[in-house]
């Protein structure tokens, strides 16, 4: 894998892991354009794609610094508000932890392909239709967007959002789009089913890269250079910056439809290269 390839995986990366349309679907989906003039092995392929997030994490920690440091701040006692925060984020991670080491490796092998992609990419489209029109009813008539700040957030709410991402493990799905639907579920405003999203996948992506890190290093090692992997991974940040900063603001004032309509497109694209080159 050259500089090329991991500039395109970075932007990829970057632009759709924290929007609600599936970044390892849109990475796995360029792998199958890409891969198609190299003979790069497709273990350590597959394994990069996980971890490239880590530019991505990083980009999120940044914008969020002062709830990452408070949350620091929490577990270590000195911080009331941030600790509750981090119990949160933690109860929240704990069926991804739990099920995504049991599954990793049934999910490479049957879902990293086209259709399982575009199937994922439709139905979550439907599932995040249900969830904006729920939302804009829950909120109409006030005029704002109502519901749950963070502070009011129980412990069974970040369950259920936990849960939800699980549902993500399968790719097309997207982990953003169904925090933040989960969110929406447990009565969270639109900007705090964001910001909830983006600090579970701070612990979520660090774990799974880092699971990727331990268990496939040797794979990647012998065949991709440590240049291309760390440019991907900056290129990733970068990108991933200026996509959260872009959500947050487009969210708060217009809702997830946009992305509905994408995820059909993009689906209904997919099942026809599919169909076609089946044939």
């Amino acid at each position: 894998m050259g500089y090329g390839d991991a500039l395109i995986y970075g932007l990829v990366e970057g632009v759709t892991e924290f929007l609600p349309i599936s970044s390892t679907g849109h990475l796995i989906m360029v792998k199958e354009v890409l891969s198609s003039s190299s003979e790069i092995d497709e273990e350590a392929i597959n394994a990069y794609l996980i971890v490239i997030q880590a530019g991505a994490i990083l980009a999120v920690a940044l914008l969020y610094r002062k709830q990452v440091f408070a949350m620091i701040l929490g577990l270590l006692g000195l911080d009331p508000r941030g600790r509750r925060l981090a119990i949160l984020v933690i109860i929240a991670f704990l069926p991804a932890a739990f099920l995504g080491p049991l599954f990793d490796a049934k999910i490479e092998t049957f879902l990293f392909g086209i259709l399982p992609i575009a199937l994922a990419l439709f139905f979550g489209a439907i599932l995040m239709f249900f969830a904006e029109k729920r939302k804009k009813r829950f909120d109409s008539g006030l005029g704002i967007d109502a519901g749950k700040d963070l502070d009011d957030l129980k412990l069974f709410d970040a369950l259920i959002v936990g849960i939800m991402q699980c549902v993500a493990m399968w790719p097309g799905t997207s982990r953003s789009m169904m925090t933040i639907v989960g969110g929406y579920f447990v009565g969270l405003k639109r900007e705090q089913a964001a910001e909830f999203s983006f600090l579970l996948g701070l612990l979520t992506l660090s774990a799974a890269a880092g699971y990727k890190v331990l268990t496939k290093w040797e794979v990647m090692e012998v065949h991709l250079s440590l240049g291309p992997i760390v440019f991907g991974c900056i290129t990733a940040g970068v990108s991933a910056a200026l996509s959260v900063f872009w959500l947050v603001g487009y969210l708060s004032k217009r809702g997830l439809g946009i992305f509905v309509w994408y995820r059909i497109i993009l689906s209904m694209i997919l099942l026809v290269i599919y169909f076609t080159s089946s044939t």
